[in-house]
């Protein structure tokens, strides 16, 4: 509930075939090599190991980060991060994913299993989420579970070779949560 500390409650969350469980030191180097993938550093930028255990594994801001499993595999990271002044609460969500795992629902399996928890358990009434607009599969997986587009943020972002692009706020209301719609069960890549 509000006031506790974020990573507090039932973990791990289980969603349709995802588990999110807080991240720990042991999961550096295999979050390395995900988020250097260049499918995924392309909307993520440069990371090394040293990046990834200051911002993904021990972030200081406030981010709450957790390990996406899929049949007992670490293919990806989700993180959350919550607005708690009462006249603004929400919370804004990021995630990547393995492109090896890709194709097969469960990113939004994910982004629906930590959009209930929360609802649930953290008592907010909105999500935010912002994929770059030119990144449709991103988009396409946020508009399954329910997220909406709010407008186009001009650009909102730099890219790894250091050109602006434009970024696509979306939100979730509670009452737009998608049921789920069963992933395909996953094949080890």
């Amino acid at each position: 509930m509000v006031g506790e500390p974020a990573v507090s409650g039932a973990w791990p969350l289980h969603g349709d075939v995802v588990r999110l469980r807080p991240v720990t030191s042991g999961d550096a180097a295999r979050l390395t090599e995900i988020v250097t993938h260049p499918e995924v550093a392309r909307w993520w930028g440069d990371f090394d190991l040293g990046r990834v255990q200051r911002e993904l594994i021990a972030p200081d801001d406030g981010t709450v980060t957790l390990a996406v499993e899929a049949d007992d595999h670490l293919i990806g990271l989700i993180q959350y991060f919550e607005e708690n002044d009462p006249d603004y609460r929400h919370a804004s969500i990021d995630i990547f994913l393995d492109p090896a795992w890709h194709h097969r629902g469960l990113g939004a399996d994910a982004v629906r299993t930590l959009a209930r928890h929360l609802f649930d358990q953290r008592g907010h009434h909105r999500l935010t989420i912002d994929p770059a607009a030119h990144n449709q599969q991103a988009i396409r997986s946020y508009q399954r579970v329910g997220f909406r587009p709010v407008g186009i943020m001009r650009q909102y972002e730099r890219s790894p070779t250091g050109t602006w692009h434009d970024g696509l706020l979306m939100e979730l209301l509670r009452e737009d949560l998608a049921i789920s719609a069963r992933p395909s069960r996953p094949a080890r890549p």
